[in-house]
């Protein structure tokens, strides 16, 4: 391999598009070469985001998507297969946070459970098949957090009005271990299986209260939080051919946080 990190020739998809991570991830995906198609719920208001990343250099393309629709999802691989012939990476970036603070309505809690728990199954199953029946098979890199891993620091949070939300942590745990199951159950058929676990990521348009950042920052070996770019090489490693012998592995960016 004259350049096992590339993604050219290959077809990623990519859930979630938008945000500080998913904006990041399209741009570094579509600059390391592969042909990028993105699933969002209106196609239509994705037209900022696909300008910033022709700003770099990348064109995308946009399809409808509703991941707690089965209909819907399965529409949308349909769709990516017509035009392009192929799947060979997907990264499932989609998350909703509907649940604020520690006991809200359980309404929220099933509407959390839709796009983070129902919405991640229906899309692994559409499109897990698709890269078993390929001779090439298929990565899938789902992003979960740090906060799948350990407990919320409450000290963190004090003198803030941030409270953390169950929904997360339950959601998040959850995303790294059905990945183990993906990965055990369709290894022998070409089909890797992995995570990503950020930790807390800076917001320079509204950045985190000055008391959370000081803790927070503290708890970290490297001293900050991450800056959103700074998932990409994890994620281009995962789906590239650097990574061939990888799976059913959750891979911590959180500058140290969870092994200090």
């Amino acid at each position: 391999m004259t350049d096992p990190f590339s993604l050219k020739g290959k077809v990623i998809v990519q859930c979630g598009g938008t945000g500080l991570l998913g904006r990041e991830l399209v741009k570094a995906i579509g600059q390391a070469g592969a042909t990028l198609v993105v699933g969002t719920r209106d196609p239509a208001k994705f037209g900022p985001d696909r300008e910033l990343a022709r700003k770099v250099g990348v064109e995308v393309q946009v399809e409808k998507l509703i991941v707690n629709d089965e209909d819907s999802v399965n529409a949308f691989r349909d769709a990516v297969l017509a035009k392009n012939g192929q799947v060979d990476g997907l990264v499932y970036n989609t998350v909703s946070r509907p649940m604020k603070g520690e006991r809200p309505h359980a309404d929220e809690w099933r509407d959390s459970m839709e796009t983070n728990a129902t919405g991640l199954y229906l899309t692994l199953n559409a499109f897990v098949e698709v890269m078993a029946k390929q001779p090439t098979g298929g990565s899938i890199v789902n992003i979960s957090s740090m906060m799948g891993m350990v407990g919320p620091n409450m000290a963190n949070y004090e003198g803030t009005d941030m409270t953390p939300a169950p929904d997360y942590f339950f959601h998040k745990s959850g995303m790294i271990n059905v990945s183990r199951y993906y990965a055990s159950v369709y290894g022998t058929k070409g089909v890797r299986c992995n995570v990503v676990s950020p930790g807390g990521i800076f917001n320079p348009a509204a950045p985190q209260p000055d008391a959370f950042l000081e803790k927070y920052n503290k708890r970290t070996m490297i001293g900050r939080m991450a800056n959103p770019d700074e998932m990409n090489g994890a994620v281009i490693f995962l789906l590239s051919d650097a990574a061939a012998y990888v799976t059913g592995v959750n891979l911590p960016v959180d500058g140290g946080f969870t092994g200090k």
